[in-house]
């Protein structure tokens, strides 16, 4: 019954089947340092307001540090007895300094305890992911400029529409990106507050200093109510929020990845160091890495879901349900940071075969709302334009060739204030350079678009 920081109070020891359904210290010990880190600071505390003795802090302070050494090289014995990180750290801690490892928990419990590891660790994650988009975004830039001129087939409904460069599509992704990265900062920014000082969830009778510890940990202040701050969970569920809009944003672009390097479109290939084999087809070289991006996404949808329905129900303060919120949120953190690292290695050796993308645009008339806006510059309303290009788009196909390709006199059939100059209309280059503004197409912004993007990062 030892093991048990709660043993007094029962008469029975707890059955094997329970110690194993209940215990949590197989997956929250990737917490440890961030559980060393908030005791650190609490014995830090509790010294400085006289509640434990300076030699207690200093025992305290070398345990933690043969803590630390034991569990980086792999030494630390995790015991299922004494069911999470935070007990097993504290009784290997009161075995190797004493009563002073017994004096640590002065003041808190672990609701508050396991609140404030959480939030270091998530915030600890927050960062690596920020890093992790940046690369991305960088990835994404240089590529983009690569190919600022190389026109591709912009689409709606996955049909041809109008001409924009490689360059700009990417740049696409560069800004979903930054709204992501901006996400995560506000996640950060709200979940950055200390939970420690709520102990169980009333406070505590000791004259503890919070903001000393919040300062030491490198929060932004304290939880104001104690009872939300052992209970609350809003910031892993935003955490899985982000993590979601950032695996739809991956997601999107591993589809567009796949089905460019499919042979009947044939815009990009992928370096083979990205792709695998068939067992059976040896001519298959298949995009796995963006189809289990776009399967993976499901599963981090799936933990949203999951912490969503956990705290649905749950009635103020801590309920030994939220123990079940730390598989998910390391699953999602883990498969988002492993989903960036290696996206980030992918993109540059994207291999763009711009002669595929140029007989594209040449079978889907992209430049037919060039002719409209032609004629409506020549004082034809638009949707009489409108009507007037349909007819010339119905004339082509029938003709198997495309608007550029019909001669003048025919053109001028469909309207007669169409004129030899038309033909600079008709052309890509020409509708790519008309779109000559902010978050246009034309080369020339894509180029200050990516000079602007590169600065903002």
């Amino acid at each position: 019954m030892s093991d048990k920081a709660w043993s007094g109070r029962f008469a029975e020891p707890v059955s094997e089947l329970v110690k194993r359904y209940t215990a949590s210290v197989f997956f929250d010990r990737r917490m440890a340092a961030q559980d060393i880190r908030g005791s650190l600071a609490h014995a830090k505390m509790l010294a400085a307001c006289g509640i434990i003795a300076a030699r207690d802090l200093a025992d305290i302070e070398r345990g933690m540090a043969q803590i630390a050494g034991e569990i980086e090289r792999g030494e630390f014995q995790w015991s299922l007895d004494a069911e999470d990180v935070h007990l097993n750290i504290e009784k290997r801690l009161t075995a190797l300094v004493g009563d002073a490892g017994k004096r640590l928990h002065t003041g808190r419990s672990r609701n508050d305890q396991v609140a404030t590891d959480i939030r270091l660790w998530l915030r600890d994650s927050i960062d690596t992911i920020d890093g992790l988009l940046r690369n991305l975004q960088a990835s994404l830039l240089d590529v983009a400029e690569t190919h600022a001129e190389t026109p591709l087939p912009g689409f709606t409904h996955l049909q041809v529409a109008q001409p924009v460069t490689f360059g700009h599509h990417l740049l696409a992704y560069v800004e979903m990106l930054a709204r992501d990265r901006s996400r995560f900062a506000d996640c950060r920014a709200r979940m950055n507050r200390l939970p420690l000082g709520a102990a169980a969830l009333a406070g505590t009778t000791f004259p503890i200093d919070r903001e000393f510890v919040a300062k030491e940990l490198g929060f932004d202040g304290v939880c104001e109510n104690s009872l939300d701050a052992v209970s609350d969970r809003d910031f892993a569920i935003e955490f899985c929020a982000a993590a979601s809009l950032v695996m739809t944003h991956v997601s999107r672009f591993s589809e567009e990845l796949i089905l460019w390097m499919s042979p009947r479109i044939g815009f990009i290939d992928l370096a083979d160091r990205f792709c695998t084999g068939s067992s059976i087809m040896p001519q298959k070289k298949n995009p796995d890495v963006p189809e289990l991006a776009r399967g993976k996404t499901g599963r981090v949808y799936g933990h949203l879901m999951g912490l969503l329905t956990l705290m649905k129900g749950q009635p103020l303060a801590y309920n030994k349900d939220n123990q079940e919120d730390k598989e998910p949120l390391f699953d999602t953190a883990d498969t988002l940071i492993d989903t960036l690292r290696i996206f980030a290695d992918m993109v540059p050796g994207i291999r763009v075969k711009p002669e595929a993308m140029a007989e594209a645009l040449r079978q889907g008339f992209a430049t037919a709302t060039d002719l409209a806006d032609y004629l409506v510059k020549k004082g034809l309303p638009f949707r009489d334009a409108h009507e007037a290009v349909a007819r010339a788009v119905r004339a082509a196909e029938t003709k198997a060739c495309d608007l550029a390709d019909l001669p003048l006199n025919e053109l001028q059939q469909f309207s007669p204030l169409i004129g030899d100059d038309v033909y600079s209309v008709l052309t890509v280059a020409g509708s790519l350079a008309a779109r000559d503004h902010v978050g246009g197409t034309a080369p020339k912004q894509v180029k200050a678009s990516i000079a602007r993007a590169r600065k903002r990062l």
